[in-house]
């Protein structure tokens, strides 16, 4: 899949510079810090993935709150950047596209990383990962709001990127979750007065 692959080199590519984009980035947002903190609170005992991890600070700062995570991501710069920052802590290179093992996890969380995903490929994701909930699992998603798809050619450090960010509104992807088997607990919309807003949503695997 070329858009697979064009991710994967677009995210090696700006590795160093994103991560320093997004080292301090956390401690500046009191919801989303909320949000993981909730999230801790709820999981079930057992492995949490941090899938689409990036350079492992949202993965860190689980663990840090008591949560078993590891973090797994497409591209190899990425978790090479998040094993130098985080020794202590397991990274894997791997992509969403592939099968989880069956009941194998406690709760996923993927923040801004379904928003590279087709389209036509995320309902097949997502019943990836309900599959791979145990019953009860959580789901953490963080994603960009909108109706529209948007080319991003460059990068953080004005690196060279080649990757579609796809905006989906709220109720397109409440839906989805709901069809893969999960039932949608809560949503929190963030900064929903500017250009592009996030939402927040957490589903439980039934």
């Amino acid at each position: 899949m070329e858009w697979l692959a064009d991710t994967r080199t677009s995210y090696d590519t700006v590795a160093e510079d994103y991560a320093t984009f997004v080292r301090d980035a956390l401690g500046k947002q009191p919801y989303l810090l909320a949000a993981l903190r909730l999230f801790a609170e709820q999981v079930d005992d057992g492995p949490v993935a941090d899938i689409g991890c990036g350079p492992g600070q949202v993965t860190a700062h689980l663990n840090g709150l008591g949560v078993a995570a590891y973090g797994f991501d497409l591209s190899p710069g990425m978790i090479e950047v998040a094993r130098r920052d985080y020794p202590e802590l397991p990274f894997e290179v791997g992509s969403m596209t592939d099968p989880l093992p069956a009941a194998s996890l406690a709760g996923i969380v993927a923040w801004q990383s379904v928003i590279h995903l087709p389209d036509e490929l995320l309902p097949a994701v997502l019943a990836n990962f309900q599959q791979a909930l145990r019953p009860g699992g959580l789901l953490q998603l963080l994603f960009h709001v909108g109706d529209e798809t948007r080319l991003k050619t460059e990068g953080y450090g004005g690196h060279p990127m080649n990757v579609q960010v796809h905006r989906r509104p709220r109720e397109r992807m409440t839906t989805w979750l709901r069809d893969a088997g999960f039932t949608v607990e809560a949503e929190l919309v963030l900064n929903p007065e500017t250009p592009v807003p996030q939402a927040l949503l957490t589903a439980r695997s039934r």
